[in-house]
């Protein structure tokens, strides 16, 4: 709703962003999925501040795709994939926005991965950027 005005709340809301996307929520991942939503429409808003906050953020989503891809509780597969596919739209915005350097920075994690469904997730930002 706030459009380009949501510049003068980043800092706060990086720091509530990173707080839900470290903390599992239960099996449907309801606040997770929201705020990954919430994430995305703010990158597209705020697409010129955001190339200064791609290591925190970019650190963020890799730990919430390792959670998701190691979790063996209750949480559906269709979620985890929902969570896994949100993720993936967040990085290819982040890398969209400054200009390659998501993609940089994936390349050294792609590399050394040997889980297929992580693998996968950063093949889809390789891919689409």
């Amino acid at each position: 709703r706030l459009g380009i005005l949501i510049v003068r709340h980043l800092k706060r809301l990086e720091r509530v962003v990173l707080g839900y996307l470290e903390v599992c929520d239960g099996p449907e991942e309801e606040a997770r999925l929201g705020i990954l939503e919430t994430l995305q429409c703010t990158v597209e808003h705020a697409w010129p501040r955001m190339p200064c906050r791609v290591p925190v953020l970019l650190k963020a989503l890799l730990k919430m795709i390792w959670d998701v891809h190691t979790d063996q509780g209750s949480t559906p597969e269709p979620v985890k994939a929902a969570l896994l596919q949100g993720a993936a739209e967040c990085l290819i915005l982040l890398d969209r926005c400054s200009g390659g350097q998501v993609k940089a920075l994936l390349e050294g994690v792609y590399s050394s991965c040997e889980e297929n469904r992580v693998r996968e997730c950063i093949r889809k930002v390789r891919e689409n950027t």
